[in-house]
Protein backbone atom coordinates (compact mmCIF):
# COMPACT_ATOMS: atom_id res chain seq x y z
CA UNK A 1 0.00 0.00 0.00
CA UNK A 2 1.14 3.41 -0.82
CA UNK A 3 1.96 6.13 1.83
CA UNK A 4 -0.37 8.83 1.83
CA UNK A 5 0.37 11.71 -0.54
CA UNK A 6 0.90 15.02 2.50
CA UNK A 7 -0.05 18.37 0.85
CA UNK A 8 -0.32 21.35 3.16
CA UNK A 9 -3.56 23.36 3.01
CA UNK A 10 -1.04 26.47 2.42
CA UNK A 11 0.06 25.18 -1.06
CA UNK A 12 -3.95 24.71 -2.10
CA UNK A 13 -4.39 28.25 -1.24
CA UNK A 14 -1.26 29.81 -3.25
CA UNK A 15 -2.31 27.50 -6.63
CA UNK A 16 -5.85 28.86 -6.69
CA UNK A 17 -4.95 32.10 -6.30
CA UNK A 18 -2.58 31.84 -8.99
CA UNK A 19 -4.70 30.03 -11.08
CA UNK A 20 -7.83 32.92 -10.61
CA UNK A 21 -5.25 35.59 -11.64
CA UNK A 22 -4.10 33.66 -14.51
CA UNK A 23 -8.02 32.56 -15.78
CA UNK A 24 -9.10 35.84 -15.83
CA UNK A 25 -6.06 37.28 -17.67
CA UNK A 26 -5.23 34.51 -20.61
CA UNK A 27 -7.48 32.94 -22.90
CA UNK A 28 -6.76 29.63 -23.52
CA UNK A 29 -4.53 29.12 -26.42
CA UNK A 30 -7.30 26.61 -27.91
CA UNK A 31 -10.04 29.44 -27.48
CA UNK A 32 -8.15 32.58 -28.63
CA UNK A 33 -6.59 30.35 -31.74
CA UNK A 34 -10.27 29.28 -32.63
CA UNK A 35 -11.56 33.15 -32.46
CA UNK A 36 -8.43 34.32 -34.65
CA UNK A 37 -9.09 31.92 -36.94
CA UNK A 38 -13.14 32.30 -37.34
CA UNK A 39 -12.07 36.29 -37.74
CA UNK A 40 -9.77 35.42 -40.65
CA UNK A 41 -12.73 33.51 -42.22
CA UNK A 42 -15.35 35.85 -41.46
CA UNK A 43 -16.91 37.30 -44.80
CA UNK A 44 -19.18 39.66 -42.73
CA UNK A 45 -17.19 42.90 -42.14
CA UNK A 46 -19.23 44.08 -38.63
CA UNK A 47 -18.08 40.13 -37.45
CA UNK A 48 -15.14 40.38 -38.23
CA UNK A 49 -14.45 43.65 -36.55
CA UNK A 50 -15.55 42.44 -33.20
CA UNK A 51 -13.79 39.18 -33.60
CA UNK A 52 -10.75 40.90 -34.49
CA UNK A 53 -11.55 43.07 -31.14
CA UNK A 54 -11.87 40.03 -29.30
CA UNK A 55 -8.35 38.44 -30.59
CA UNK A 56 -6.69 42.22 -29.63
CA UNK A 57 -7.90 42.08 -25.95
CA UNK A 58 -7.23 38.86 -25.50
CA UNK A 59 -3.20 39.56 -26.40
CA UNK A 60 -3.18 42.96 -24.56
CA UNK A 61 -4.90 41.33 -21.27
CA UNK A 62 -1.98 38.52 -21.56
CA UNK A 63 0.67 41.12 -22.41
CA UNK A 64 -0.54 44.02 -19.97
CA UNK A 65 -1.74 41.59 -17.50
CA UNK A 66 -5.05 42.70 -16.83
CA UNK A 67 -8.90 40.94 -16.87
CA UNK A 68 -9.81 39.76 -19.96
CA UNK A 69 -12.77 41.25 -19.32
CA UNK A 70 -14.43 43.39 -16.86
CA UNK A 71 -16.85 40.56 -16.13
CA UNK A 72 -14.24 38.43 -13.94
CA UNK A 73 -17.10 36.27 -12.76
CA UNK A 74 -17.73 33.72 -9.64
CA UNK A 75 -14.76 31.54 -9.44
CA UNK A 76 -15.90 28.05 -9.74
CA UNK A 77 -13.42 25.29 -9.03
CA UNK A 78 -12.74 21.88 -9.80
CA UNK A 79 -10.87 19.74 -7.67
CA UNK A 80 -9.57 15.79 -8.62
CA UNK A 81 -8.58 14.19 -5.59
CA UNK A 82 -6.52 11.05 -5.26
CA UNK A 83 -7.60 9.01 -2.30
CA UNK A 84 -4.05 8.86 -1.20
CA UNK A 85 -3.98 12.73 -0.63
CA UNK A 86 -4.49 14.17 2.98
CA UNK A 87 -4.90 17.76 3.21
CA UNK A 88 -2.45 18.74 6.31
CA UNK A 89 -2.35 22.34 8.41
CA UNK A 90 -6.06 23.25 7.21
CA UNK A 91 -8.92 21.98 5.11
CA UNK A 92 -9.15 21.80 1.69
CA UNK A 93 -12.47 23.67 0.93
CA UNK A 94 -11.62 26.50 3.60
CA UNK A 95 -7.80 26.60 1.52
CA UNK A 96 -9.59 27.35 -1.62
CA UNK A 97 -11.70 29.95 -0.54
CA UNK A 98 -8.56 31.97 0.85
CA UNK A 99 -6.65 31.28 -1.99
CA UNK A 100 -9.77 33.16 -4.42
CA UNK A 101 -10.46 35.24 -1.97
CA UNK A 102 -6.34 36.69 -2.11
CA UNK A 103 -6.24 35.86 -5.94
CA UNK A 104 -9.51 38.17 -6.62
CA UNK A 105 -7.66 41.07 -4.36
CA UNK A 106 -3.93 40.13 -5.51
CA UNK A 107 -5.29 40.35 -9.53
CA UNK A 108 -7.31 43.78 -8.85
CA UNK A 109 -9.80 41.55 -10.03
CA UNK A 110 -13.89 42.95 -9.68
CA UNK A 111 -15.89 40.83 -6.95
CA UNK A 112 -19.20 40.10 -8.09
CA UNK A 113 -20.55 37.81 -5.69
CA UNK A 114 -23.23 38.89 -2.87
CA UNK A 115 -23.72 36.63 0.49
CA UNK A 116 -27.46 37.05 0.31
CA UNK A 117 -28.97 37.87 -3.31
CA UNK A 118 -32.10 39.67 -1.71
CA UNK A 119 -30.04 42.24 0.25
CA UNK A 120 -27.45 42.28 -2.47
CA UNK A 121 -24.68 43.13 -0.23
CA UNK A 122 -20.66 41.93 -2.07
CA UNK A 123 -18.96 39.80 0.26
CA UNK A 124 -15.81 42.02 -0.93
CA UNK A 125 -13.39 39.37 -2.51
CA UNK A 126 -15.56 37.21 -4.63
CA UNK A 127 -15.81 34.35 -2.23
CA UNK A 128 -17.63 31.70 -1.70
CA UNK A 129 -16.21 29.59 -4.65
CA UNK A 130 -18.35 27.11 -6.38
CA UNK A 131 -16.64 23.81 -5.84
CA UNK A 132 -16.91 20.41 -7.27
CA UNK A 133 -15.10 17.66 -6.01
CA UNK A 134 -14.21 14.41 -7.35
CA UNK A 135 -12.19 11.73 -5.31
CA UNK A 136 -10.33 9.21 -8.10
CA UNK A 137 -7.32 6.72 -6.86
CA UNK A 138 -3.77 7.95 -6.59
CA UNK A 139 -1.50 10.33 -5.23
CA UNK A 140 -2.67 13.73 -7.36
CA UNK A 141 -4.83 16.47 -6.50
CA UNK A 142 -5.78 18.47 -9.94
CA UNK A 143 -7.08 22.26 -9.68
CA UNK A 144 -9.03 23.71 -12.03
CA UNK A 145 -10.60 27.19 -11.96
CA UNK A 146 -13.48 28.88 -14.48
CA UNK A 147 -14.06 32.47 -13.82
CA UNK A 148 -18.18 32.00 -14.86
CA UNK A 149 -19.28 35.40 -15.91
CA UNK A 150 -22.48 36.78 -14.86
CA UNK A 151 -23.58 38.67 -18.22
CA UNK A 152 -24.63 35.58 -20.43
CA UNK A 153 -25.90 33.67 -17.31
CA UNK A 154 -28.40 37.19 -17.18
CA UNK A 155 -30.04 35.70 -20.48
CA UNK A 156 -30.21 32.15 -19.23
CA UNK A 157 -34.10 30.31 -18.98
CA UNK A 158 -34.98 26.56 -18.30
CA UNK A 159 -37.97 25.18 -18.67
CA UNK A 160 -39.55 21.78 -17.88
CA UNK A 161 -41.32 20.40 -20.84
CA UNK A 162 -44.05 17.95 -21.72
CA UNK A 163 -43.06 14.79 -22.78
CA UNK A 164 -45.42 15.01 -25.68
CA UNK A 165 -43.21 18.17 -26.71
CA UNK A 166 -40.69 16.10 -27.95
CA UNK A 167 -37.59 17.25 -30.17
CA UNK A 168 -39.22 19.75 -31.55
CA UNK A 169 -40.41 21.35 -28.37
CA UNK A 170 -36.76 21.83 -27.41
CA UNK A 171 -35.75 23.78 -30.66
CA UNK A 172 -38.76 25.99 -30.20
CA UNK A 173 -37.07 26.76 -26.76
CA UNK A 174 -34.16 27.12 -27.64
CA UNK A 175 -34.87 29.21 -31.08
CA UNK A 176 -37.45 31.47 -28.53
CA UNK A 177 -34.63 31.92 -25.98
CA UNK A 178 -31.99 33.15 -27.87
CA UNK A 179 -34.44 35.16 -29.76
CA UNK A 180 -35.26 37.40 -26.64
CA UNK A 181 -31.46 37.35 -25.62
CA UNK A 182 -31.25 39.28 -28.82
CA UNK A 183 -27.94 40.93 -28.46
CA UNK A 184 -28.07 41.39 -24.61
CA UNK A 185 -25.14 38.84 -23.79
CA UNK A 186 -21.76 39.54 -24.38
CA UNK A 187 -19.53 38.62 -27.50
CA UNK A 188 -18.87 35.69 -28.79
CA UNK A 189 -22.48 34.88 -28.29
CA UNK A 190 -21.90 30.90 -28.01
CA UNK A 191 -25.64 28.71 -27.39
CA UNK A 192 -25.17 26.15 -24.77
CA UNK A 193 -28.45 23.69 -24.76
CA UNK A 194 -28.53 21.06 -21.97
CA UNK A 195 -31.44 18.78 -21.59
CA UNK A 196 -31.99 16.66 -18.42
CA UNK A 197 -33.95 13.59 -17.50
Amino acid sequence: MEEMRIIPAGQVREAVKKLCIKANRCLNEDVEGALCRAMAAEPYAPARDVLDILCENARAAREERLAICQDTGMAVVFLTLGQEVRITEGGLEEAVHQGVGEGYQEGLLRSSVVGDPLARKNTGDNTPAVIHTRVVPGRELHIEVAPKGFGSENMSRIRMLNPADGVEGVKAFVVETARLAGPNPCPPMILGVGIGG
